[in-house]
């Protein structure tokens, strides 16, 4: 078949390298002037600087952690994040360091004993939203130093108007590991994320166009090809013939400075209400100090509100924006059956990379049916 891909992130990618290997003859275009979407990295000083924000590359899935490995070598990063508090730092996620530098218990059942005489403030109550829900589980202290102030500037809104699911999967441990993620694999390629679309778009049946806006051409496509994937918005796609979905944007002012350590962590949250940014990202501590000697590279990374002609980063999955994508979904397989919606945009859901990897080849599997 003729397909055409819009977007050269990972879902486009994977989608591109699959269906070239099965003989079908593969457009990939994206609008931007690279390929690899939100994952792509270039080298600046040495050091692979992730464009687009923190990505760590982790999952439970060998299936997927196997699959990304033909394109890519990756190291032994783990991720261990510090939270900077008015000059205060903490561990995240919450574990007994965190306990111990926030209250001084020694063991766990101290450090639950702590949490448990906070949570008594909502009387028993079923955690209803975002701020309950994370005093259930790390009690008043921790949520208001470490979470109330940095989830209000994520979100754009008070934690009391954001939905409990949000933060329920949050990690809490009782033990001293600082390891964000619960999941068996995790490292950052080495030599950065580019190099894995790169591979997966190197196939002669792929044809790949930069600086290319599929809906500058709409109709033109439509008719020209007999599948379509769409990564982009789906409202956008549609005029926003419903409404518009809510998305959340962030800006990144990245430097190079001339020092060898400017933090001494990769990712550094910043959780009080005063400072604007929420974090900074110090790139060469992805890969262990690489990089030109006397040089690093930081990124601050501001949380900012999407309107039309924003870079839209992440969705708002609350309840009214899911209705409002359902909508949009079954409008698209009334009348667009050719077409399929993947991606964090083309999907509205807040995957991570190996969620993205993992839809698209669960899509691929069932592709003519």
């Amino acid at each position: 078949m003729k397909i055409l891909i819009v977007g050269a992130g990972l879902f486009g990618a994977v989608s591109a390298n699959e269906l070239a290997k099965r003989g079908d003859d593969i457009t990939v275009i994206d609008k931007r002037d690279h390929i690899a979407g939100n994952i792509y990295t270039k080298e600046v000083e040495g050091i692979q600087v992730h464009q687009y924000g923190a990505h760590i590359f982790h999952t439970v899935s060998k299936q997927v952690w196997d699959y990304v490995h033909q394109f890519a070598d990756f190291n032994r990063y783990t991720n261990e994040v510090v939270a900077n508090y008015k000059g205060e730092l903490y561990n995240l996620p919450f574990n007994m360091n965190t306990f111990n530098k926030m209250w001084g218990v020694i063991t766990p059942a101290q450090a639950q004993a702590k949490i448990a005489e906070q949570r008594a403030v909502l009387n028993g109550k079923k955690p209803e939203n975002l701020e309950e829900q994370a005093i259930s589980l790390v009690g008043t202290d921790i949520y208001t130093k470490l979470i109330k102030d940095y989830t209000a500037k994520q979100w754009g809104r008070d934690p009391k108007a954001l939905p409990s699911f949000i933060i329920r999967r949050l990690p809490v441990r009782f033990t001293f590991d600082n390891n964000y993620f619960n999941d068996p694999y995790q490292g950052i390629p080495i030599g950065g994320y580019t190099q894995i679309v790169e591979k997966m778009l190197d196939h002669p049946n792929v044809t790949v166009q930069l600086n290319t806006d599929f809906l500058a051409n709409k109709e033109a496509y439509l008719k020209e090809f007999d599948r379509i994937i769409y990564t982009g918005m789906i409202d956008e796609f549609f005029d926003y013939r419903f409404g518009e979905l809510e998305y959340r944007s962030l800006r990144f002012d990245t430097q190079v400075l001339d020092q060898d350590n400017y933090q001494g962590n990769a990712v550094i949250n910043y959780t009080d209400g005063d400072t604007k940014f929420t974090r900074i990202i110090e790139h060469k501590w992805f890969e262990f100090g690489a990089g030109n000697k006397g040089k690093t590279v930081v990124t601050h990374e501001y949380p900012q509100n999407w309107s039309r002609g924003v870079e839209p980063y992440y969705p708002v999955n609350n309840q009214d924006n899911d209705h409002l994508f359902t909508k949009y979904r079954n409008y698209a397989t009334e009348n667009f059956p050719q077409i399929t919606f993947g991606g964090r945009l083309g999907m509205y859901r807040y995957y991570n990379m190996d969620q993205v990897i993992a839809a698209a080849l669960q899509f691929l599997a069932h592709f003519d049916q």
